[in-house]
């Protein structure tokens, strides 16, 4: 008889941690979010340093792409996974020998001044290889040909990884290379492809509930895949010429274009439950970022790229991240689809974290940076928590 997915995590008798995907990478990662912040501020201000290979600003942009974001990643993919191709979770050992992997990156990147150049980078790399290799088994496994596309970007995001070490080595600033630009970019098609499923797909539920009629488009449509070429030849366009007016022309495309997809998805709707508008809010971050680099690279003087380019690692990435954690967390822990004070709070706060560090750009006299910290912290650590005792705790049979 075939062994369910319940049965399979019932019969663990370790660490309730490692009983799903979501639980041990949603709650170090978002530890992670919250650790490395104060470092980072630490190492701005001189006060002290790694023993890192990496530059200070290298060192905080990988820890968040590549480390935080990473982490999520695996978090989302290992849960979602089994439900796509119908197999058993990874849990247990094989479960834990993989979260292993990303600490050792973590501490690999942190110490790597210590190391030889290509055990440090091999060390960080190891997690992306094996987490691929995991996933494209359950694909195959799975004939779920149709979730290759996901595949093909973790490849391109651990590609971006490699060189972003590459760029770092030789002396670079890695932080302002190709090689984040490339894991950007492809994070942000993460978004595009798996976020325009659940974000209508969700809201339709909800609005569904609520008795809503006038309900969201279906993900996936005609319009949507060409909003997705175009944002893919957009972003590529950034990553090989992050300057010039060509690739601002073409930002600035994709941005209306996304704007229009996320209209269709009836966002203006949900303002009464905060786990549905958040996860409109992050997606919007999307667009707003595009608009944003878009007319930083027509007209530099007024608006600073590096500058705008925190509405997409902070805003994006964040806070959808942040709205994909807790309702996987909700959702899988057998808890009501509905978000409490404490959980909006950390919502604002990280919108607040974006908003802070985008004023940064315009008015660097300010202690705006630090503010910024202190709400990105309050986010992450407030997750940790809320969340926390759910992550950390076997669900309670009903």
């Amino acid at each position: 008889m075939a062994q369910s997915s319940a049965e399979k995590m019932r019969q663990w008798r370790g660490p309730a941690i490692l009983t799903f995907g979501f639980r041990p990478f949603f709650f170090f990662g978002a530890v992670w979010a919250a650790l490395a912040m104060p470092v980072w501020i630490v190492m701005l201000t001189g006060a002290a340093e790694l023993p890192s290979r990496f530059s200070p600003v290298d060192w905080h942009a990988h820890a968040m792409l590549f480390g935080y974001l990473g982490a999520v990643i695996a978090g989302f993919l290992l849960t979602a996974v089994p439900n796509w191709t119908g197999r058993l979770p990874v849990v247990g050992w094989r479960l834990g020998g993989l979260f292993a992997l990303w600490v050792l990156g973590r501490v690999a990147v942190t110490v790597s001044a210590a190391l030889p150049v290509w055990v440090g980078i091999a060390a960080d790399l190891a997690f992306p290889v094996a987490l691929a290799a995991m996933i494209l088994r359950e694909i195959v496994a799975g004939k779920n040909w149709r979730n290759l596309m996901v595949l093909a970007l973790l490849a391109v995001f651990l590609l971006a990884n490699l060189l972003f070490h590459l760029e770092a080595v030789q002396g670079g600033a890695a932080a302002q290379g190709a090689g984040l630009r490339l894991g950007l970019g492809t994070a942000l098609m993460m978004i595009g492809v798996i976020g325009g499923r659940v974000v209508p797909s969700f809201t339709r539920n909800w609005m569904v509930r609520q008795g809503a009629t006038d309900l969201p488009t279906p993900p996936m449509q005609r319009f949507d895949k060409v909003v997705l070429l175009i944002s893919i030849v957009a972003l590529f366009c950034w990553v090989i010429r992050p300057e010039g007016a060509a690739t601002g022309v073409a930002l600035l495309v994709m941005g209306v274009l996304q704007v229009m997809r996320l209209l269709r998805w009836k966002g203006l709707h949900t303002g009464a439950e905060a786990l549905v508008w958040v996860l409109h809010a992050g997606y919007g971050f999307v667009p707003l970022g595009a608009l944003a680099m878009g007319l930083a690279l027509l007209w530099p003087e007024i608006v600073l790229p590096s500058g705008v380019q925190h509405l997409w690692m902070a805003g994006a990435l964040g806070l959808m991240t942040l709205a994909m954690m807790t309702r996987a967390t909700l959702g899988h822990s057998g808890r009501e689809l509905h978000a409490g004070g404490g959980t909006t709070a950390i919502y604002a706060a990280l919108v607040a974290a974006v908003l802070a560090r985008l004023a940064a750009a315009f008015w660097p006299v300010l202690p705006l940076y630090h503010l910024s910290a202190a709400f990105w912290i309050a986010a992450y650590a407030g997750f940790a928590l809320l969340y926390g005792p759910l992550l950390l705790r076997a669900r309670k049979r009903g």
